[in-house]
């Protein structure tokens, strides 16, 4: 299958373009900027373009058969200054469901998009998160150009787990120099609340299962560990091979500030997939330990 992934040089559309290259997709990543160098899809065909600035074409996207959207963005990259009705009409609530529409216009067969869990989950978020609320409005705006000839569907996943170089690996990187001890100004305690995480692997191994069996219209539900934040920060620091034991607290901790807590901290978002649709979509779960131990191996190996 002929399948373009928008997002394609991130940590997600990165895994998702390796893993799908080796089921046999014919695959090419859509990014901003050129692919760099040490990046896990160099030498991938690449098509340029920004689905916020609207500079995809339906000749562009006319040559697919498929399409993979990974590039919606987060509470992580609006810009402080910028205008927060603005930034998320055009990165999600109206961004998402245009470049979609495109994408049908130009004859693609089939779309799966990669979103978030929150609205899913926690349905009474949307109505007091404008991220949540921007991305409930993304998923519903593509899945309602689904039809009998345009199959569209989306992902919703919770935490991700897995780096490529670049920002990933230094996000991880900090938390693996608290593990060895190198930053003693970090108390060893995390926060309140909790959530459920995903490897990477899983998930792009979820895409590869929508691609070929996702119901049209369809939203997924996917997931694999419930963790409190103090089981997730120790298994990273077990991963680090660290003695240290945390302990919870109610209070903010540098690394997972309470603006990234979108439930609020203390709160500990947990559910369970259905197990129809994990087998449905074919994602392995139990996958989070080794993903830790990936993640961890990674960020020693970029220090060499």
């Amino acid at each position: 299958m002929k399948t373009l992934i928008v997002g394609g040089t991130g940590m997600i559309g990165s895994h998702t373009a390796l893993h799908l290259r080796d089921e046999g997709h014919h695959v090419t990543v859509a990014a901003r900027t050129p692919v760099a160098e040490d990046s896990p899809v160099a030498g991938f065909p690449v098509l340029l373009g920004d689905y916020t600035a609207g500079t995809f074409t339906e000749t562009d996207l006319g040559q697919f058969e498929a399409i993979v959207f990974a590039a919606g963005l987060d509470i992580r990259h609006k810009p402080k200054d910028a205008d927060e009705d603005e930034f998320w009409e055009r990165t999600q609530t109206g961004g998402v469901p245009r470049f979609v529409a495109l994408a049908k216009r130009a004859g693609v067969g089939r779309v799966v998009q990669i979103g978030s869990y929150y609205h899913q989950v926690m349905p009474e978020l949307v109505e007091r998160d404008p991220y949540v609320r921007a991305r409930s409005r993304a998923d519903e705006g593509a899945r309602a150009l689904a039809d009998a000839d345009f199959n569209v569907s989306t992902l919703n996943p919770p935490s991700i787990l897995g780096v490529i170089p670049g920002a990933s690996t230094r996000r991880y990187a900090k938390i693996v120099d608290w593990a060895d001890g190198a930053l003693p100004d970090v108390p060893n305690f995390a926060p309140a609340g909790g959530t459920n995480y995903l490897s990477v692997r899983s998930l792009a191994a979820a895409v590869g299962g929508a691609l070929q069996h996702a119901e049209s219209g369809k939203r997924y539900l996917v997931g694999d560990a419930n963790l409190t934040f103090r089981e997730y920060f120790q298994a990273v620091f077990d991963a680090a091979g660290s003695s240290i034991r945390l302990e919870e607290r109610d209070e903010e901790h540098p690394f997972m500030p309470d603006s990234a807590i979108v439930p609020g901290r203390g709160h500990v978002l947990s559910y369970e997939p259905d197990p129809a649709d994990t087998e449905l979509l074919g994602y392995p779960r139990g996958d989070v330990e080794r993903a830790l131990d990936e993640i961890v191996a990674a960020v020693r190996a970029s220090r060499t």
